[in-house]
């Protein structure tokens, strides 16, 4: 990975309690290293409970709320997994409100394990290839998705992957895509 090759640009990751730690602290190491300013927004300030699959880990700091961060101030998004995570995030109109502005600006998201929960709320799968956790293919192909097993997967700005053990392959993908300068725009 070059270092410096995302200097300049900001990207958000929006999570709240129940995220899978690993999910959220390696994509954030890496767009670091990589010469990101990465801020964790959540729904609730202070710090969110991290999960080590079913046992608690860290506690994460958060450094913006949903109502304090503009969509408009970030160039990539990131939506790690865990089960509670994705479905605590996508019932806030907030969040998701958050989350589309970034597919209606044709802006490269990274979504990880269960995050794509979050992305069916916000209506940006249908039509779209992608992965994720095993469990939401249905649900996956019941928005509108072509859902395959794959560890890492590119399509139309969305880069997605299946659980912590895909988190390298993730990474190096998000990264290549965040800094191509491009915008994609999907035809409605």
């Amino acid at each position: 990975m070059q270092q410096h090759v995302l200097r300049g640009r900001r990207v958000a990751i929006v999570a709240t309690d129940g995220v899978e730690q690993l999910e959220l602290t390696e994509p954030k190491r890496s767009l670091e290293q990589a010469g990101a300013i990465v801020d964790v927004v959540s729904i609730n300030p202070g710090k969110i409970q991290g999960m080590n699959h079913m046992d608690q880990g860290d506690r994460i700091k958060v450094d913006k709320t949903i109502a304090e961060a503009n969509p408009r101030d970030y160039d990539n998004l990131v939506l790690p997994g865990g089960v509670a995570n994705p479905d605590l995030l996508r019932m806030d109109k907030r969040v998701v409100a958050f989350v589309k502005s970034f597919f209606d600006e044709g802006k490269p998201v990274a979504a990880i394990c269960h995050a794509p929960w979050t992305l069916i709320e916000a209506g940006a799968v249908r039509g779209r290839t992608l992965t994720s956790w095993p469990s939401l293919q249905t649900d996956l192909r019941n928005a509108g998705a072509n859902w395959v097993d794959e560890a890492v997967v590119v399509n139309q700005g969305l880069i997605t992957s299946r659980n912590p053990d895909d988190l390298p392959k993730f990474n190096e993908q998000m990264i290549r895509e965040f800094s191509m300068s491009r915008a994609w725009k999907v035809a409605s």
